[in-house]
Formats: structure tokens, C-alpha cells, sequence
């Protein structure tokens, strides 16, 4: 189980690592699937694990100054209490809706992987409540499906807030680790309650796993053909989320 948990947590942080988002949404199918998490619990830790990884990562941002403190308040904040009511939502709605909304997810990303990023220059920023808005229904999607929602977060805060990609990508770590953190504690409430228990072990050694992977990453991302990788991992996150479909909505 240990070698299972570092495997995939390793997956998950080299993606980060090389492509800078879509990693955490594969934190889900690897604990139902390879660890044999229940879903409603693998939702839920995702967000744990999620938050872990994402603030380890954010340490570089912060000490490089790529993150842009106000929009991490103006984006974050009403994030966190979007995360906190998805989880509520996530929770009552089940575990089957959940899942369907997260194979929606897991093919948008790949599309956004397919297309990948462009260095353009950032537009001008956009009125304020489009910004606080988004911030908000960004973070009702993390907690309800346990995503960090990184390839969501990043247009936005170049498009709405009219930031460069490098500072908009530090920035959205940042908020990724607020939302989860968010969205863990709304579940960990809930879920305490009736007298689930979290695996605390898994989830230890998954952030740790994915915080090594992801420092990997970053230093293989100068060598490694990034274009070609984007898209293969693109086609892998497709052919996941039809299995995910298969296995957890359909069947």
C-alpha cells in the first residue's frame, strides 16, 4: 500500500511539476482505484492531499515573488467560502453526481492540456466582481469534486485580473492550497460526524510523495519535450475519465 500511495502521489506531482496544473485531478481515480479509497472519502482526502502538495509548492512561488498577495485575497477568499458550500453541496448531492460532474471536469482539462498555455500578454484587468465571482464558482467546483482547479484558475486570473502567466501561476497555487484547505474542513466535519474515518497514513504519505514529484518535475520541465507531453497527457486524462464514467457512473 505504501509503494501503491508513493507511486501515485509521485504521478501526481511530476504533472504538476512539469505542466504546472492537471496533476491534482488525478488524485481521485488514483485513491479509489489504486488504493481502494470509497469515493466519498477519496473526494474528500483529494482536497487534503491536494492542499498539501500545492502549499509545499507555493514556498518557491513565495520565495521567487510570484504571487501577486491581493489577488491571492481577491481571488482566494470568496474561493474558500465557494469551496466550504461545495463541499456541503458535494456531500448532499452524492457521491454518483460527484463522479459525473468529475469525468465533465477531467475532459475539459484535457482539452485545456491539448491546447496548452499561450505566452501571450496578459489583458487588461476586468471589473471586480467578475474576478470575486470567479473566484467563487471556482471553488465550488473544488469542493465539490475535489479538484484544485488550476487549468481554471490560471486563464482567469491573466484574463480577469490582467496578471502575467508566471505570476498567475504562482498565485494560483496559492489559492489552490486555500480553497482545499477550505473544502477538507467542511468535509472532515461532516464526514466526522458520521463516523467515517480518514486514513491520516495515506494522506501523509501522498502529499509527501507528491511534493518530491513535483520538485522533480520542475527541474525536468527544461528538458523534456513539453508540447509532446502536454498532449499525450491530455489523451491520458481523456481515456481516464472514460474509464471513470465506465466504472463509477454507468456500470
Amino acid at each position: 500500500m505504501i509503494l501503491q500511495a508513493l507511486f501515485g502521489a509521485t504521478i501526481i506531482g511530476l504533472s504538476l511539476g512539469v505542466f504546472g496544473s492537471g496533476g491534482s485531478i488525478l488524485t481521485v481515480p488514483i485513491l479509489m482505484y489504486l488504493l481502494d479509497v470509497p469515493a466519498p472519502l477519496a473526494i474528500a482526502s483529494s482536497l487534503a492531499i491536494v492542499a498539501g502538495i500545492s502549499f509545499g509548492g507555493s514556498i518557491f512561488n513565495v520565495l521567487k515573488r510570484q504571487v501577486s498577495y491581493k489577488h491571492l485575497i481577491l481571488f482566494g477568499l470568496p474561493g474558500m467560502f465557494g469551496t466550504y458550500f461545495g463541499a456541503w453541496f458535494g456531500s448532499v448531492m452524492g457521491s454518483k453526481i460527484q463522479l459525473f460532474v468529475f469525468v465533465v471536469l477531467m475532459s475539459i482539462a484535457a482539452v485545456f492540456m491539448w491546447r496548452g498555455r499561450k505566452e501571450s500578454a496578459p489583458t487588461n484587468a476586468q471589473p471586480l466582481h467578475l474576478l470575486l465571482l470567479e473566484g467563487f464558482v471556482v471553488g465550488v467546483v473544488t469542493g465539490f469534486v475535489g479538484v484544485g482547479g488550476g487549468f481554471l484558475i490560471v486563464p482567469a486570473l491573466m484574463f480577469f485580473a490582467g496578471l502575467p502567466m508566471l505570476l498567475a501561476t504562482g498565485t494560483s497555487l496559492m489559492i489552490i492550497a486555500l480553497n482545499a484547505s477550505s473544502g477538507f474542513m467542511k468535509y472532515y466535519e461532516l464526514y466526522s460526524s458520521q463516523a467515517m474515518t480518514f486514513d491520516w497514513p495515506l494522506i501523509g504519505i501522498m502529499v509527501f510523495g507528491g511534493i518530491l514529484g513535483s520538485l522533480f518535475g520542475r527541474s525536468l520541465s527544461t528538458l523534456l519535450p513539453k508540447q509532446s507531453l502536454q498532449k499525450g497527457f491530455a489523451v491520458f486524462l481523456l481515456a481516464m475519465s472514460s474509464f471513470v464514467f465506465v466504472r463509477s457512473v454507468y456500470l
